[in-house]
C-alpha cells in the first residue's frame, strides 16, 4: 500500500502549522518550506478545511491555523480524509467481484486484519508527535526567518 501525495503534504502542511503554533501559516509559505506548488497545497487544504482539521482565516493577514491543539490530530484523521481508497484487493471494492471465494476467502481475512492494524498505528500518532519528534522543525522550515504580522485573537 502506497499513500498519495495528498497525504503525505496534507501531513506536512499540518506540521507546519502546529510547528508555527500561535501564529497564522500562509499556503506560499508552506509551499516555499516543503518545495511543492502552492496550487496543490490550496487543493489538499480544502478537504481538510471541510474536516475540521484546519481553519482558514481569510484577509490581508489571513493564513491557516490547527483548530485544536497538535496532541488532538491524529495521523488516521488525516488519511481517512485524503485517501480515496484502501482497496488492498478486489474483494475489498464495492461492486461486482469475480471471485468465488470472496465470502470465505482466508486472504480477505487477513488484508483486512492488516488495514486495521494499520489504522490502529496511525490513531496512536499525533501531528504533535511528529513535530516534537523533530527538535530543529523551526530551523528546517524556515520559520526562524518569518516575521509575523500582528492577527487578531481566534
Amino acid at each position: 500500500m502506497r499513500l498519495t501525495k495528498q497525504t503525505n503534504y496534507a501531513v506536512r502542511m499540518l506540521m507546519y502549522c502546529a510547528a508555527n503554533d500561535g501564529h497564522l501559516s500562509r499556503i506560499p509559505e508552506i509551499a516555499k518550506a516543503y518545495g511543492v506548488s502552492e496550487l496543490f497545497l490550496f487543493k489538499i487544504l480544502q478537504p481538510l478545511n471541510k474536516a475540521g482539521l484546519v481553519e482558514t482565516v481569510r484577509g490581508r493577514n489571513g493564513g491557516v491555523r490547527l483548530p485544536k491543539p497538535a496532541a488532538e490530530i491524529s495521523l488516521f484523521d488525516i488519511v481517512k480524509v485524503t485517501e480515496d481508497s484502501f482497496a488492498m484487493a478486489e474483494c475489498f471494492e464495492a461492486g461486482e467481484i469475480d471471485c468465488p471465494l470472496v465470502d470465505s476467502c482466508g486472504l480477505n481475512s487477513a488484508l483486512r486484519k492488516a488495514l486495521n492494524a494499520f489504522f490502529e498505528v496511525l490513531q496512536q500518532y499525533s501531528i504533535d508527535d511528529l513535530v516534537k519528534a523533530r527538535p530543529q522543525i523551526n530551523f528546517l522550515l524556515g520559520l526562524d526567518q518569518i516575521t509575523h504580522p500582528k492577527t487578531a485573537a481566534a
